[in-house]
Order: structure tokens, then sequence, then C-alpha cells
């Protein structure tokens, strides 16, 4: 049975100008509770996790913790009282030593004493199985040993009530299994965990309870091992949203992208080089490639998207070298590319969605003898906004004003409208809701069926098992064989985002006809 309330929320309200982001949001969290606290994306939860970190007050409302009420004076103070948060961004300097890191949030006497840290680092870690060297210099770990410096970071400052923001997004599948431990082991010892996720069956595997949010309001509550996952999504996006993409079998027709030894030596200092990958893409597929943030997956993307030139012939579209083409070059010849990031690569957060249009489709009759052809413009943004449903006050809204979700929605539309021969789509449901990555996967579908061929690189494993024809996994730069999505089990799949595959390994037992 649980324990007593740690924390508890009442009539939570914030307002923003023309956004009620939290509209009377009751929440209470047990002691020893892990509770999941669920919605799409623009729902209120990166709201409600900052008033809980003390990051901004509420308008109206009122925070109690162990039974006496609060009022947060800050992050600091927050962090005093035992709530620790770890971001889906990790707040880390890369320059810097575990304990470094670890000591900057400490109290200036405890942070002095490197030695007790050190000691206290490697006991905190080793209970809880997550092992650490406090000397270990950040730059040098995997995405996996970075998330855990957070959670003990967090822990030896002995956090009662822990935040976790998307925390298994970068992990492979074993990684999240030692979470997962950890966390249980955690919630057994008294500690409150509030988890934010939108993978739906990790929360019916992990939490005890969860509150789902909809617009700024509690649209539900439930145990998660007692519903099904369409169950929760239904609360999180209401009746007339399908909950999946209905995938068909692919027809693929002739290779278009073929990748031959394609090699790059990364000029950043905390990059990765890429070494001899070899890849066919027919038109009519798509083909994944799974992997934890950071093992070559952005460097892959720059080379396709011509960011950086490579080798002329070890890169070839059509059966046209193209490696020493720029992208300006290569769009021309079909290539469109969905970048990780959306707020810097993917959209301009300062300009107008109808600016931003501009960006890779100034060349589709949008732009003649150098003079704006401002009807066209929004014309074609229009059809974005509405052919992929596009959530904004319009299309002069500032990128920046969009949630995720719908800021993606609006990049995917972008580029698919443009007909490309070629998608490269980097992560494009990362961090995105069940209605909008349901929408995204159709667009993707609907580019296969027209012919393109789709490369899709995202460490969401569920999505890739859905929509690929092939698959495989980078580490370190090296690419594994690609094979048939049905013939590639999850276990095999995670060892190989592991790096466990030979050398030199044959990359590609060509495509196949069926979709797992």
């Amino acid at each position: 049975m649980l324990a007593a309330e740690r924390l508890k929320l009442q009539n939570i309200v914030k307002q923003y100008p023309g956004c009620r982001a939290n509209d009377g949001v009751q929440l209470t969290v047990s002691a020893g509770e892990i509770h999941a606290l669920l919605g799409e994306n623009g729902a209120g939860k990166s709201t409600l996790m900052k008033i809980i970190y003390g990051v901004i007050q509420p308008d109206e409302g009122s925070l109690t913790w162990n039974g006496q009420p609060l009022v947060l004076q800050g992050p600091a103070h927050a962090r005093e009282l035992g709530i620790g948060m770890v971001f889906q961004h990790f707040s880390l300097f890369d320059t810097l030593t575990v304990a470094e890191n670890i000591a900057l949030s400490l109290p200036a006497a405890e942070a002095r004493n490197r030695g007790r840290l050190d000691t206290r680092i490697r006991e905190v870690s080793a209970h809880y199985g997550m092992t650490l060297d406090p000397r270990r210099y950040v730059n040098t770990l995997s995405i996996g040993e970075r998330q855990r410096v957070e959670i003990v970071r967090c822990l030896i400052q002995e956090s009662s009530l822990l935040i976790l923001d998307e925390p298994t997004s970068v992990l492979t599948p074993q990684e999240v299994e030692v979470l997962f431990r950890t966390l249980r082991q955690l919630s057994s010892e008294g500690c409150s965990i509030l988890f934010i996720s939108h993978k739906l069956q990790e929360v019916r595997d992990l939490c005890h309870r969860a509150t789902v949010l909809r617009q700024g309001r509690v649209t539900g509550e439930c145990r998660p091992a007692d519903v099904s996952t369409d169950d929760i999504a239904r609360m999180m996006v209401g009746n007339d949203t399908p909950l999946s993409t209905q995938v068909a079998p692919a027809e693929p027709g002739e290779t278009l992208l073929t990748l031959k030894d394609l090699s790059y030596a990364s000029r950043d200092p905390f990059g990765t080089s890429l070494g001899n990958i070899n890849m066919q893409l027919r038109a009519g597929e798509i083909v994944g490639i799974a992997g934890v943030a950071g093992n070559g997956q952005d460097e892959l993307l720059r080379a396709l998207s011509g960011e950086v030139l490579v080798a002329a012939d070890s890169l070839q579209l059509g059966g046209m070298p193209i490696g020493r083409r720029g992208a300006a070059q290569r769009r021309r010849l079909g290539v469109a590319v969905v970048p990780e990031e959306r707020l810097g690569r993917g959209a301009v957060p300062a300009m107008s969605l109808t600016e931003n249009t501009l960006l890779t489709a100034y060349d589709r009759g949008l732009v003649k003898r150098g003079l704006l052809k401002g009807g066209k413009i929004r014309e074609f943004a229009t059809r974005i906004r509405e052919q992929f449903g596009v959530r904004c006050s319009g299309i002069d809204s500032p990128a920046a004003s969009l949630s995720g979700g719908n800021l993606q929605k609006f990049i995917i539309g972008r580029e698919a409208l443009q007909e490309p021969r070629l998608l490269v789509a980097s992560h494009p449901t990362w961090g995105v809701d069940v209605g909008s990555a349901v929408a995204i996967h159709e667009a993707l579908v609907a580019l296969r069926d027209q012919g393109a061929a789709v490369l899709l690189i995202s460490e969401d494993l569920d999505e890739l098992y859905q929509l690929c024809n092939r698959m495989g996994a980078i580490c370190s730069g090296r690419l594994s064989p690609l094979v048939p999505t049905a013939e590639l089990s999850i276990e095999q799949l995670g060892q190989w985002m592991a790096g466990d595959f030979p050398t030199g390994a044959a990359q590609d037992k060509g495509p196949t006809h069926a979709v797992a």
C-alpha cells in the first residue's frame, strides 16, 4: 500500500497571452509512488513540471509538500527540499568530469571536498546499479551513462521526488531495463517518481498511477496496469484521432540511393566519424536505422543532405555520383531532409510559417527572377497547414509559437509537398504526441506509396518496426547489416545498437516486399 501524500497540487492555473497552459490542474503523488504524467504536446505537462521544480510560479492554486504549504522560490529551493529533475535534454558540460558536473549543483562546502564526493558518487551509483567513474569526462560517456550522471546527481542531493522527462527516448532496450530496475528500487526505498513519457507500454509496465492532461486540464486518471494502451491514448487525444497508422506491404522498385564505403571524418571534437558505410535504398520502401544518440546519426544526415561533402562515388542517387554536390544541388535532384533539430535547422524560430516555407521550397514556383511571389508562398503554407493538420493561430505565426508536434508536422509537410524522390527523416516523431505521430507516419507511408525512398533515422524502436521494410543500427559511426524487419528480433537489434556486430559484415541483405 502506498504511503502518505508527498506532493499535492490543487487548482493550478497558469495563463500566457492567448493560452491557458494549466487550467485547474489537480495532482497528487504519494511517497514511493511512480506516477506517470501523460498528454499530447501542448497539453500543459512542461508548464506543470516547471511549476513543481520552481522555474515558474502558478497564477492560481496551491502546492503542498509533505503536508505543508509550499511556495517555491526557484529550482535551488526545490533541490534543497528534495525535488530533483532530469530534463529531456541533459544539462551536462562535456569537457568536465562526472564529479565536476555533479559538484556544480552542490553547496560549496560539499563541492570542495572532492575525495568525499568521489566516494559518494561511487557508493550511490553502485547501490542503484548505475556504476559511474567520477573522474571520467562526460564526452567519453554513452547517452545512457550521461543519464546516470543526471540521476545520481539528484540522488546525492537526497531527492525524495524525482521528475523524469522522456527518460527512455535515447536509450537502448537493455539500458531501459537497467533504468527501470533502478526506478523500482528507488520506489521501494520511498522515493517518489514523476514519469513523463509518450511510450504508453512503458507506462503500463512501470507506473503505479497516471494522470492525463489535455488542453491544460486533467481528463483522466488510471492505474496503467489495469487498462490498455489504447484506453490511455484515448484519454490523451479524445475519440476522433486515429491511434495508429495502417501500413500496407510495400512494393520496392529500382535502386535509388547507394552508399558505397561512405566515410566522413567529423571535425567536431565531440562528433562521430563515419567508417565505410554501405547501403542501398530502393524507390517505394522505408529503411530504418536505429541507434543511441551520438553514434553518427547526425554525421550521416549531414553527408546525405549535402551539408558536408564526401567522395563523389561514395554517394549515388539514381546512379549519379552526388557526393561532391552541395545541399541546394541535391534538393534540385529530389533530395528532401527533415533534421532532428526542429528549431534552428528545420525552422527559424522567429520567422513566420510563411517565411519558413521558403527555406527549402523557394524553387518550387515561389520565387521568380529573384522576386518573391507572395500569393504562391501563402498558398503553399496554407496547404501545409490544412493538409497536415498544423494547429496554430495562422500561417503568420512564428515557428517558435508552435508546439513541438505541430512544428514537426509543418516541417514534414513542407518537405512532402515538394514530392521528393528521397526523404531522409531524422527522429521525426521524437517527443511528439500520439496524434501528431500518426499524422507524421501517414505522411511517410504516403511518400513511400508515391514511389519515394524514405530513410528513417530514429531511436523509437516501435516506430521503426511499424514502418520499415528493412532496418539495422548505427554505432560508433559503423552500420550494422540491414535486414528485413520481420527477421530482426528486438534483442538482436539491441545488441547491434551497442555495437555488437562484426566489422566488415555485409551491410545490406537486400530489399524485401514485406513490412513487419
